[in-house]
């Protein structure tokens, strides 16, 4: 049996398999669906999470213009791949642009923000290890 996702903060998205041994999506139409929620129309952003297994999370994410996941790290690794639009990335050595079809990878602990230079769709891969890593 599929684990599913924890009810949303309101009724209209239900609850989907979050694990498996074959998962598929359709990630124009996920990314359209985010657009036609509350969350996209009061705050520019929504986010869903498309698969939780133990060693890996995938969230697709949508970003209005001027958008911005303010400066942040993440114990693990993680790559942002950008599907419609185009992103700017702050790191501490630099500041990249991510555009459409541009894939970044991201070492664990890399702080880092996100903007959203035009309305933008990426899809954020984290791997989730049980092992602590070495500095």
């Amino acid at each position: 049996m599929a684990k599913t996702s924890a009810a949303e903060s309101w009724e209209g998205r239900g609850p989907h398999p979050l694990t498996g041994t074959a998962l598929t999506f359709d990630l124009a139409a996920e990314a359209e669906a985010l657009k036609r929620e509350p969350t996209w129309e009061q705050s520019g952003h929504n986010a869903k999470t498309l698969i939780k297994h133990s060693d890996v999370r995938v969230v697709l994410i949508a970003l209005r213009k001027g958008a911005r996941m303010q400066e942040h790290k993440t114990d693990q690794c993680v790559t942002l791949h950008a599907l419609s639009g185009r992103l700017r990335l702050r790191l501490p050595a630099e500041t990249l642009e991510l555009p459409t079809g541009a894939l970044m990878a991201l070492d664990h602990t890399v702080v880092h923000d996100v903007e959203a230079l035009e309305e933008s769709v990426l899809l954020l891969t984290l791997g989730w290890s049980k092992q602590p890593r070495e500095p």
